[in-house]
């Protein structure tokens, strides 16, 4: 039963990206080449509300869904190592056009030149699976 809740969930989520325009590679586009504040809207939103509810959940120790409590384990204070990431996944998201989340919602939209971007996404995965003991974490 809950794998249905979690389905539907993830159906309406990618309903609300794709009619949002936040799976459009236009969009995404223009938010690199700093043309429209739409993207940076979407994206601010969502910050708003994470930071909303990450508060929330540590205030009033909300738990799962399963009974178990939440933990948020603390950030590590290495600024190198966010700076090199984001630089990757931004240079990943200009390049392709779209981050993990709107590669299924393109997929389930019926761009299937798509099914490149999320091989390559599973690919570079586990290629980190196999290197990530030999990576500096």
């Amino acid at each position: 039963m809950k794998q249905i809740v979690y389905l539907l969930v993830g159906v309406v989520f990618g309903i609300i990206m794709y009619k949002s325009e936040a799976a459009s590679w236009f969009r995404i586009y223009e938010m690199f080449r700093f043309e429209s504040f739409h993207m940076y809207g979407i994206i601010g939103t969502a910050l708003v509300f994470g930071l909303l509810f990450v508060f929330i959940i540590k205030r009033f120790r909300i738990k799962s869904f399963s009974g178990q409590s939440i933990y948020i384990q603390p950030k590590e204070k290495s600024f190198t190592r966010y700076i090199v990431g984001g630089i990757l996944f931004g240079l990943g998201w200009a390049l392709v056009g779209a981050c993990p989340g709107p590669i299924f919602v393109l997929l389930g939209a019926g761009f299937l030149p798509v099914i490149i971007v999320l091989a390559s996404a599973v690919l570079g995965t586990f290629v980190y699976g196999l290197l990530c003991d030999k990576l500096p974490h």
